[in-house]
């Protein structure tokens, strides 16, 4: 089996957002693949990391919450302002980038409205597990 890490510039998607993201890597001390710095499961911080998916349908959102409840409860999504507080799980289990481990295709991240981020786009390098 083959594993995809994940690199700055992959697309992200939201199970609650309209539009895909990109994941946005500092590439301060970091190895590089094709150019771009491999991410770890400590690149999740909003704003940095992870930027908005367009406009958020849970009504965990107090933007989309607001806006609902303004359309008498007619579902009115609200702009998306993600809020993640823990990293990617599960991360590479044999890979480390930076100190921590290794984002590849299968992690995922939480955000506190909840909806969970997935990452939709292809890594650049492999790591053959098993």
């Amino acid at each position: 089996m083959c594993i995809r890490h994940r690199v700055a510039a992959a697309a992200l998607q939201c199970s609650f957002g309209s539009a895909a993201g990109i994941l946005t890597v500092l590439p301060v001390g970091r190895v590089s693949a094709e150019g771009k710095p491999l991410a770890n499961i400590g690149d999740f911080k909003p704003g940095v990391n992870i930027a908005t998916f367009g406009v958020c349908a849970s009504l965990a959102n107090p933007a989309t919450a607001s806006l609902t409840a303004a359309a008498l409860g007619t579902l009115t999504p609200g702009p998306c302002t993600p809020v993640t507080t823990k990293p990617w799980t599960p991360g590479s289990p044999t890979v480390s980038v930076a100190g921590a481990a290794a984002l590849h295709e299968r992690c995922t991240c939480a955000c506190t409205y909840g909806g969970v981020i997935t990452i939709t786009t292809p890594g650049t390098t492999k790591e053959r597990v098993g």
